[in-house]
């Protein structure tokens, strides 16, 4: 996938989130999508070239920086919490979708519990295929075992 469309999917998938929204503090070329204050997501272009900028997990980013090229640590942020997606490689819809979500959810579980527009926890329980649903996902075939 291209740049612009990386940017569109993720930009999208933050729009639909509780409490989340876009500023512009950098200038017009950058777009910061914040949860109740608090930065989760960037779309900046770098050398020109469009790309998402996301929350991890240090462990996670680890994984996903091994895993896939096309993930580099977080430009101009900690490169130790955050993620940049480059286009290009084989990341899918679905999965840049997840990991802003997961990147939302990370900033959510740092705002004080009185505020919170979800609980993390409990956000995508029930969602098949969600890492964060509640029970084993029943396969097509047949209920689950």
């Amino acid at each position: 996938m291209d740049g612009v469309d990386l940017q569109e999917i993720a930009r999208a998938r933050a729009l639909e989130l509780p409490a989340a929204g876009f500023e512009r503090p950098f200038g017009p070329e950058v777009d910061v999508a914040k949860v109740l204050g608090k930065v989760f997501l960037l779309l900046i272009p770098v050398q020109e070239i469009p790309v998402v900028v996301l929350k991890a997990e240090p462990r996670d980013a680890e994984v996903l920086r091994a895993t896939h090229p096309e993930i580099t640590p977080g430009y101009h942020m900690n490169k130790r919490h955050w993620i940049t997606l480059n286009p290009g490689g084989t990341l899918t819809e679905e999965f840049v979708r997840e990991l802003v979500t997961d990147s939302y959810l990370l900033v959510v579980e740092t705002l004080p519990r009185a505020r919170r527009p979800v609980d993390p926890a409990t956000f995508l329980a029930g969602v098949p295929g969600s890492p964060r649903a509640d029970g084993p996902v029943a396969p097509v075939d047949g209920p689950a075992a």
